[in-house]
Parts: C-alpha cells; sequence; structure tokens
C-alpha cells in the first residue's frame, strides 16, 4: 500500500477512527489494533512476505530474552551471532544472491572452472532492509545492556512493524520508539494538526516535486546516449531534487502519520541540500541510516581513534557498506565509495565537525562564502547520484563521459520549464522554513486567509499531478 495511493487514503481514516474512538484509553487494544493494521498495510503487497515479517519479529523478540538472560558471555554473544546471521541471511539472500552470482561466475570461469549455477527469480520483499536493521539494533542495544528487552510480543512487534515507517523508515531504535508504544497515548489537537501538515508537505514533495522531475529524470537518463551533455546534466539535476523529494517526502508522511497516533519518529532528512560540506550533508541526509552505521559498525570498528589509516578504513567501509545496503549493483558500490573520497579531507584535517548549525542560522541570505560552499557541495552530490541511479557502471561512464564533452557548453534537448519553476518555489520554501521541522509551520503566524490559501494551493497541485503513479525509490531498498 503507497502513501500516495486511494487505498491508503481510505485505510488511514478508518484505523484513525477505530484508534482513537474504539480503542480510546486502551493501551492494550491500541497497540494490537497497530499491529494487525500494520500488517493490513504490508499484507496489501503480497501477504506471502507477511510471514518473513513475523518470523523476523519473533527471531529477535526471542533472541534479546536470550542474550539479556544470559548468565556467560559466551551465550550471550552465541545469541547475538544467531539473530545477526539469519537476519543477513535473509536480507543477503532476498538483495543479493543474484548479485554475487552474476558477478563472480565470470571470475571463476577465468582460472578454468566452469560452475552450473542458476540464478533465482527472486522478489525482493518490500521493506525488508528496515526492518531487519530495525530488529538489529535491538539486539545490538541489549547485548550492550544499553536496553532492557521487553516481555511483551505485541509491544515488540508494533515496535518492529509500525506501518508509517515499515517499508521505507525512518529506522528506529527501541530506546526511542519502544518506550512509546508502551505508554498510553491521549489525542492531541495541535500534534495531529502538525502532523497534517507534514503529510501535505511530504505529499507535495513526493507528488509535485519528485514525480514531476522523475518524468523527465527517466527519459534522459534511459536515453542518455542520444542527448548532449547539457541535457544529461539537466537529467542529473533533475534525478537529484527527484530522489530527495521522493525519499524525504515519504519521511514527511510517515513522520506526519505517526504523530496522528501520538506517536514522534525520528527526524530523517533535514534541509541537506542547504550543506555546506559533504560531512554536513550526511548529517542531515537519510540520518536514521546514517546514525546507525555509525553507531553500530563505525564505532565499533574504533571510530576516528587511532592514526589516519585506521580513519580512512573504517570510513570507506561505513561508506561502501551504505553503498552495498542500497541495493545489489556495483552503481551503489562505487557510489559510497566516492561519498568516502569526498568525506576524507575533512575528517583528516578535522573539518568534519564545523557546520553543525543550520546555514545562516536567524538571517534570511546566507554569506558569500556559504553560498560557494553549498554550491561545490551540492554539485558533489549530483555528480555522485549519477553512479546511484545509472543502470550499471557502464552506462554510469558513459554519461558521465557525455556529460563533460564539448556538448556540454550546447542548447539542452530538454529542458521542462514548468519543473524549474515548482523548483525554484519548492526550495525558496525549504529556505524559509529550514529552521523548523517541517516548512509549513513558518505559515502559523500568517493571516489566516493567506494561510488557508497556501494549503489550499498545494492540495490542488497534489490532486492536479496524482496521475504519474510514481512508486517510491526507496521501496526497492
Amino acid at each position: 500500500m503507497f502513501f500516495n495511493s486511494i487505498s491508503f487514503a481510505i485505510f488511514l481514516p478508518i484505523v484513525f477512527f477505530l484508534y482513537w474512538f474504539l480503542a480510546k484509553n486502551n493501551l492494550k487494544v491500541q497497540n494490537l489494533l497497530l499491529l494487525l493494521s500494520s500488517y493490513v498495510f504490508y499484507g496489501w503487497w503480497d501477504y506471502r512476505f507477511l510471514f518473513l515479517l513475523v518470523f523476523s519479529t519473533f527471531l529477535d523478540f526471542f533472541t534479546g530474552l536470550k542474550i539479556y538472560n544470559s548468565k556467560k558471555p559466551t551465550d550471550k554473544k552465541t545469541w547475538l551471532i544467531i539473530s545477526v546471521v539469519i537476519n543477513l541471511g535473509f536480507l543477503c539472500f532476498f538483495k543479493y544472491y543474484n548479485f554475487f552470482i552474476d558477478s563472480f561466475i565470470p571470475l571463476i570461469e577465468t582460472i578454468g572452472f566452469k560452475p552450473h549455477i542458476w540464478t533465482l527469480n527472486l522478489i525482493l520483499p518490500v521493506g525488508i532492509s528496515f526492518y531487519t536493521f530495525h530488529g538489529l539494533s535491538y539486539v545490538f542495544d541489549i547485548y550492550n545492556n544499553k536496553y532492557t528487552p521487553t516481555k511483551n510480543f505485541i509491544d515488540y512487534s508494533v515496535f518492529v512493524s509500525f506501518f508509517p515507517l515499515l517499508v521505507a523508515g525512518p529506522i528506529e531504535r527501541a530506546t526511542h520508539l519502544l518506550p512509546q508504544v508502551q505508554k498510553i497515548r491521549n489525542f492531541d489537537y495541535t500534534y495531529a494538526t502538525q502532523g497534517l501538515k507534514q503529510i501535505l508537505w511530504g505529499l507535495v514533495k513526493k507528488v509535485v516535486i519528485a514525480d514531476n522531475c522523475a518524468e523527465y529524470a527517466n527519459i534522459i537518463f534511459n536515453n542518455s546516449s542520444h542527448y548532449h551533455g547539457s541535457t544529461l546534466l539537466i537529467g542529473a539535476l533533475l534525478f537529484t531534487f527527484q530522489i530527495y523529494g521522493d525519499f524525504s517526502g515519504y519521511s514527511d508522511i510517515a513522520l506526519g502519520t505517526a504523530k496522528l497516533f501520538g506517536f514522534e519518529l525520528l527526524m530523517n532528512f533535514n534541509f541537506p541540500y542547504f550543506s555546506r560540506d559533504i560531512a554536513e550533508f550526511w548529517r542531515r541526509w537519510h540520518i536514521s541510516l546514517s546514525s546507525w552505521f555509525r553507531d553500530y559498525l563505525y564505532i565499533p570498528l574504533g571510530g576516528s581513534k587511532g592514526g589516519n589509516w585506521k580513519k580512512i578504513r573504517n570510513t570507506f567501509i561505513i561508506f561502501i557498506v551504505s553503498g552495498f545496503w542500497h541495493g545489489a549493483n556495483w552503481t551503489f558500490i562505487i557510489w559510497g565509495a566516492l561519498n568516502a573520497v569526498y568525506f576524507l579531507p575533512l575528517l583528516i584535517l578535522n573539518k568534519n565537525r564545523h557546520n553543525m548549525e543550520i546555514v545562516a542560522s536567524g538571517k534570511l541570505l546566507p554569506s558569500i562564502k556559504d553560498v560557494l560552499n553549498m554550491g561545490v557541495t551540492f554539485l558533489l552530490v549530483v555528480f555522485g547520484w549519477i553512479f546511484f541511479r545509472a543502470n550499471n557502471l557502464s552506462h554510469a561512464l558513459n554519461y558521465i563521459s557525455i556529460l563533460f564533452s564539448k556538448s556540454l557548453f550546447s542548447i539542452p534537448e530538454i529542458l521542462p520549464g514548468y519543473v524549474f519553476f515548482y523548483l525554484a518555489l519548492f526550495m525558496l520554501i525549504e529556505w524559509w522554513g529550514r529552521e523548523e521541522v517541517n516548512p509549513l509551520t513558518k505559515f502559523s503566524v500568517m493571516p489566516n486567509t493567506i494561510r488557508w490559501a497556501f494549503y489550499y494551493s498545494l492540495i490542488i497541485l497534489v490532486l492536479y499531478f496524482s496521475d504519474k503513479d510514481q512508486q517510491f525509490i526507496y521501496f526497492q531498498f
């Protein structure tokens, strides 16, 4: 079930009504309703994979208890290994089996072997990368004595499968979400209206920005060899805003929907295209995944402690693993390695934490230095997205070779003016509201007539462009 679908527009009000009117003030009924609703939401896509979700949930619930109750360190480690191996085993099988087969058969054949290995026509279960990481963070925190496991299977199941975040995050932590699941929630009108505004802005990002950008970005990328470098630059720029509008739009809808039910999810995007260096960009882009790799991979590897060699090694590991997490394609691995190369100079020179506050905080306009830094960072990110979007490594390299040819200075064959008009308005609103969780919060100070005219204009735009039917990009991860 997609957030931008008619089925979700029917599903959400029904669950909301049952949750606040039928199950009012009854925590057990509320949580059971959320769990059943989440399974309906997930099963709407393909009910056969509900088994995998339930199995993963039971596995981490059970191993979490075993880790906590084990007296010997070796027993704790054994149960942790069981959880990690089974979870990552399922993830690797569905997501990476064919990648490894296709990548390494040619290597084996070069040394004289002729393996008869067949590939599988596997369907990637939606959300498996996200709910797998939910469960793993839970058992890691228990193993590291950061969290006491719950004995209530329903509560834990809601934490793993809460429908707003189930298929594309944010990747939640038990320390943040489970306490909210376990406490009584009362309806808060102000909090709910904040949620509706965030849902609206998320739909604008997805339907008005991402889907319109996708229409032309797909044409350009799918036919890149037929266009000039100037057109390929347009394609790269459009995909840059497509992936931001698509993924951050999903996250906004998820956070807004959670607020309707009295939950606060982790912020996943914080205006990343206003970043002044690549380190700041990664603190603002897909925050829940970046922090997950930091806490459960980078720091255990030693983090930034030790000499430059360890810093370089650990940085490349987390960025390459992050790239591989996104998909079974060498393009994602190159994309991750490229971002590691971007990041390393800042880390080695101890400048990776220089820009911690939002740019031009408390000011209307940025300084010239900030503009230049944002421009350079943005162009580095745009270049990296070419690898992320390309069908394969050959496609990416061919795209780049044409992009940096003399034809870069020619007139573009495709120049969707109306899309750039909406992008300009979108970025102006984002800039104005960059110090808020949701830019629409800024409009609360406007007179009622202007504020409601603006909200209705956004709703009309969403309805007008709602026929494009573009799937969320991160569903494939």
